[in-house]
């Protein structure tokens, strides 16, 4: 278990000829004229601060004071600005849009999932932009094979809608749901909801027999919660100023919510506290876990008065992570193994770790999932996930075998704990979403479903096969071999052509695994390959791939990047005027310090909420996270060789007069992870500074990280990005 972890020419297209599956769509090349809207100028309004006898000068300081109307009314100018200067790309966006829309399946629902009698599921209609969870009973006669599931979209016999997404957002721009919990006795649900994309929620009860809502409100609470065994008491985490969940708090069914009990708070900043309750549904456990260091408590579900006990006591440096089986704790931790190792503790007398799997150089141990008779143990071994299931009894473990050489699996939802059989997910640059049951006696798996993709707009079918997926390694300045993920169509031409997307992101050990996507298909038609730069600060290659990419080795994140990027134009993918840089979040960080040291690398650049002034931000203990990001960033404060190396790499601290490749830059205005600040300031200083990038910045004024909630809506938000794309790479 663990709590971690944004003109004046008009476009025409010609799609697909009909009938023609193997063809890609036609291309008609337009000249496409300069707009002559000129872009806003941001006010100069210079504030000082001096840290370690260096004084630094940031003339747009104030665009962050969202009270202010004149920062409002820059953002606005700023969106007037780059919606004339794509105008002439609409007719593409909404070609791209189109083509999403017509390859999904909207009127779907997700594979049911068995728990205490029911099947859960979550329902999509057409039209509608978020999902509607609902539940079936169990049937004697569907026992525990998963039930017919109907192609109509009609209700299953039985249907009960337990939450429709669609009537919670009416009346709101935005909306996002929290935690979504059921309680064991299948009588009470808690969800909580989002409105603004400031992640602050709030939280709400139903009674599931009656239909009744609560009368109680609870404010400011942070994403999951946790039931107790007789579905008396609910635990939930509140959030303070900072964003940070650190408290756990206790309602009991039945009492005003103004009576509920703190049950538990972390005071260090560095720590986000959450709550769940194990498979087992015998143990409440409270985690509290900063960047490097974890510590767990427990309450007995049956007993939800109870004071927590605590596992183990945090100890710097060591992280761990708590599952339970029987009658003991399972414990994946990293003392004394890099990689992680297995370990397990009695329930009765939580202390000394036993070892059950050792520390294994080179396989990196993931998570562990507990059920009554196995163990399943999600890995990374040579850039690849896997799974590893292990008896309880002692009897020999093994690994699920996959065939394809690029994949992403893991575990999906399976909440019953006596079980012979998980539920796994699988896919690949080229496999759609694939839920499978796996005999977890036998290994045997059996495909319950996989993600349908509808024939596109010229009625061609999906086929795997008329793609290619391919790995390729590239050579870092320090000699390392850092792998990329690449997906396009067969015959893709090795001359330097073809354009290329090159996905990054490098950061908290956060892997940017192979994936299945629609949206990514319309690209690839048109002649686009799509690649993941798995570089140094992600975990893809084990836990020293993120402790390289961290800290003062950070800039090996960045240096991987452009290695990679070269790599791809001398191997003749693409060539540097055709690749386009995409990255969002640290991410955007990525993509904004690899142009800022080699623009020649380029030929365009997507960040999406980046977080390219992350000086200012980590000098800021005020500030949302910053606290607890010190941890992977440094200290600039207190350290005077981090402040240095931060200013050395920091985008926003490095914009000169040299002419960038153009960039997209989009941020949200209710963004509390990278504030919108952050991609605001930087366009505002490459105006400044470097007049000839054409650089566009577009905000969502009623988003938070995420973007734009809602699926049309994101589907819209991504064909603007490939509209953009397109157009860079001449293919518009």
């Amino acid at each position: 278990m663990s709590f971690f972890e944004p003109a004046n020419a008009r476009q025409t297209r010609d799609g697909t000829l009909a009938g023609d599956c193997s063809t890609a769509p036609a291309v008609t090349f337009l000249l496409v004229t300069e707009t002559t809207t000129q872009p806003p100028v941001a006010d100069r309004r210079p504030a000082e601060w001096t840290f370690h006898g260096d004084t630094r000068t940031d003339e747009y300081a104030w665009l962050a004071d969202r009270e202010d109307p004149a920062a409002i009314a820059y953002l606005t100018a700023e969106n007037a600005h780059t919606e004339a200067a794509t105008a002439h790309l609409a007719d593409l966006r909404d070609t791209l849009f189109t083509e999403i829309k017509t390859r999904t399946l909207e009127t779907d629902l997700s594979l049911p999932v068995r728990h205490h009698g029911f099947w859960y599921f979550t329902r999509t209609q057409e039209g509608k932009q978020y999902g509607i969870q609902c539940r079936v009973p169990v049937l004697p006669v569907t026992g525990g094979d998963v039930p017919p599931l109907p192609a109509d979209g009609e209700p299953l016999p039985g249907e009960e809608v337990l939450l429709d997404g669609n009537e919670l957002a009416q009346g709101h721009d935005f909306f996002a749901l929290g935690t979504f919990d059921v309680s064991p006795d299948g009588n009470w649900l808690a969800y909580s909801t989002d409105y603004s994309g400031d992640e602050r929620y709030t939280l709400r009860i139903s009674n599931l027999a009656t239909g009744e809502l609560l009368d109680d409100e609870i404010v400011r609470v942070g994403h999951g919660s946790a039931w107790s065994a007789d579905a008396s008491v609910l635990f939930y985490t509140r959030v303070d100023d900072a964003w940070r969940p650190y408290q756990v708090w206790r309602h009991v069914i039945g009492t005003p919510a103004a009576k509920d009990e703190l049950v538990y708070e972390d005071p260090d900043e560095r720590f986000f506290v959450g709550v769940e309750l194990t498979r087992s549904e015998q143990f409440l456990i409270i985690g509290s876990s900063s960047k490097i260091t974890s510590e767990y408590r427990f309450v007995p579900a049956a007993a939800p008065l109870s004071e927590p006990t605590l596992i183990a006591a945090r100890r710097d440096g060591v992280e761990y992570e708590v599952a339970h089986q029987s009658d003991r704790f399972l414990i994946l931790h990293n003392d004394g193994a890099l990689d992680y190792a297995l370990a397990t503790t009695p329930v009765s007398a939580p202390g000394e770790w036993t070892p059950l799997l050792p520390y294994e150089p080179g396989t990196r141990l993931l998570a562990v999932d507990a059920f009554a008779n196995h163990l399943v143990v999600t890995l990374r071994r040579n850039g690849l996930t896997g799974l590893r299931v292990v008896p309880a009894d002692g009897s020999a473990a093994y690994d699920i075998g996959f065939p394809e050489p690029i994949y992403t699996v893991g575990v999906d939802s399976t909440p019953d704990y006596d079980t012979r059989s998980f539920r796994l997910e699988y896919t690949s640059l080229v496999t759609p979403d694939s839920i499978y049951d796996c005999d977890l006696a036998t290994g045997e798996l059996t495909l319950r479903k996989i993600r349908p993709v509808r024939p596109d707009t010229s009625g061609c079918p999906y086929r795997p096969e008329d793609y290619e997926q391919h790995r390729e390694w590239a050579i870092a300045e320090d000699g390392t071999r850092v792998p990329i993920s690449i997906v396009c169509k067969p015959g893709t031409p090795r001359d330097g052509s073809a354009p290329l997307v090159l996905y990054g992101y490098g950061s908290y050990e956060y892997s940017i695994d192979p994936h299945f996507s629609i949206p990514r298909l319309s690209m690839i038609d048109r002649g686009v390959v799509y690649a993941i730069a798995h570089i140094r600060g992600g975990g893809e290659m084990g836990r020293q791939w993120y402790e390289d990419g961290k800290l003062l080795a950070k800039r090996n994140t960045f240096t991987d990047f452009v290695a990679c990027a070269r790599h791809l134009a001398a191997t003749g993918w693409t060539s540097p005027a055709k690749t386009i840089a995409r990255g969002g979040s640290a991410g955007g960080l990525l993509v904004g310090a690899s142009v800022t040291t080699a623009p020649d690398a380029f030929g365009g650049v997507v960040a999406v909420v980046p977080f390219v002034d992350a000086l200012t931000t980590i000098l800021d203990p005020s500030m949302p996270l910053t606290v607890t990001e010190w941890e992977e960033w440094g200290n600039p404060i207190a350290d005077p060789a981090v402040y240095a190396y931060m200013k050395a790499y920091s985008p926003y601290e490095n914009v000169t007069d040299r002419e960038f490749p153009p960039l997209l830059v989009l941020g949200s205005l209710n963004d509390t992870r990278v504030s919108y600040a952050e991609p605001t300031k930087w366009v505002a200083r490459i105006r400044e500074r470097s007049p000839k990038t054409r650089v566009l910045l577009k905000t969502e004024m009623g988003a938070g990280h995420g973007g734009p909630s809602g699926r049309y809506n994101s589907w819209r938000e991504e064909a603007f990005i490939s509209a953009w794309i397109l157009d860079q790479v001449g293919l518009a």
